[in-house]
């Protein structure tokens, strides 16, 4: 481990050299790479440093207690050797999480989908507050959101609804968010009080481009008819909706949300090239079982993930047995209370993994 740190260290302070050459500045595609790539080596390096300082202070303190004879620098001493001592272990693990090796797709934007499962308009209603949700977790954190595609049911709730969140990281963190979300509590359209279970599917899938993946759009067929619903006063007047279906797959893809019919077309092609490219990660998963298991969250629709228990107020991950008590600041946007412990599990299994090796 250390060898390919001290290998990063040298690789960094080249990188830095190369920044501030005048050929390399001029020439923008690699001055970005570069950048990029200084970004994801300056925290590793940084605490690797930090780590070498430790380790520096407590060979320094060691030699230095052995020949001092003041009892008050002494203790200064012993004191500073003990925190030196505390914090290596520590940076030692910070190091071997940031070496692991990284999700290509961590930094992508998403296509988010979220569709009303069983249980009839209460899960179309839920479908709508977990949209509301991932919306005021995206406004949290500065990323941006765009609505592609909506099916609502009339009553508020969302039979289907596809958007995208735009910003640094986004599929990082919300790639633990594929899944079956299952909810219990007295439906508003329910007189007798009695607790109801639904379910909403959600599906997290990284933005593809066309460097992940090819599409052929000769095996597309494109359709245009009249928009309906809330839009403005293009609806019912212009053939500004696209229906675009996959041949291949059978995969069909509605957008009417946009005025303009070749909005829409655009919209729908990036939800397909996304489904397809993440019908092509599902793959290569299932072809890495072992690697699969390791993971927390697999991205696989099927699997329970989560339940929002209404009368009790509880939010319980079911991958790592988290329960929360706090549904309200969940549902509000306060999605670090489940992420964040989703990520130090995956990280834990990957180390545990890692060592077993």
């Amino acid at each position: 481990m250390f060898d390919r740190l001290e290998d990063l260290l040298i690789r960094l302070e080249e990188i830095m050299s190369e920044l501030s050459e005048p050929s390399v500045v001029n020439d923008t595609a690699r001055f970005q790479k570069l950048m990029k790539e200084q970004s994801d080596l300056a925290p590793i390096v940084d605490a690797y440093k930090e780590y070498k300082k430790c380790k520096e202070t407590v060979e320094e303190s060691l030699m230095m207690l052995e020949e001092e004879t003041d009892e008050e620098m002494k203790e200064l001493l012993k004191e500073e050797l003990s925190e030196a001592k505390k914090r290596i272990p520590e940076l030692e693990n910070d190091l071997k999480i940031l070496l692991l090796p990284k999700d290509p797709n961590d930094e992508k934007n998403v296509i988010v989908e979220i569709r009303a499962g069983a249980g009839g308009d209460e899960a179309a209603l839920f479908a709508a507050e977990v949209y509301r949700m991932y919306v005021k977790y995206a406004e949290s954190r500065r990323w941006r959101t765009e609505m592609m595609s909506l099916n609502e049911n009339g009553i508020g709730g969302f039979k289907e609804v596809t958007f995208m969140i735009t910003g640094q990281g986004a599929y990082s963190r919300l790639k633990y968010e594929s899944g079956v979300h299952r909810v219990q509590r007295v439906p508003e359209t329910e007189s007798g009080g009695r607790i109801h279970t639904s379910t909403v599917t959600v599906a997290i899938m990284p933005e593809a481009e066309e460097i992940d993946f090819h599409l052929d759009l000769n095996e597309c067929k494109f359709d245009v008819f009249r928009a309906s619903g809330n839009g403005g006063q293009c609806v019912n007047t212009t053939d500004s909706a696209v229906r675009l279906t996959h041949i291949p797959t059978g995969i069909v893809i509605s957008c009417q949300d946009e005025k303009s019919q070749l909005k829409n077309k655009d919209k729908a092609l990036k939800i397909l090239r996304s489904r397809l490219y993440e019908m092509e990660l599902a793959k290569r998963h299932d072809a890495e079982a072992e690697e699969r298991k390791s993971q927390i969250g697999t991205g696989d629709r099927s699997e329970k993930i989560r339940t929002y228990n209404f009368p009790q107020g509880r939010v319980t991950d079911h991958r790592i047995k988290l329960t929360l008590h706090q549904i309200d600041a969940v549902l509000n946007g306060d999605l670090d209370l489940v992420i964040d412990p989703l990520i130090a599990a995956d990280q834990a299994a990957k180390l545990a993994k890692m060592n077993e090796q």
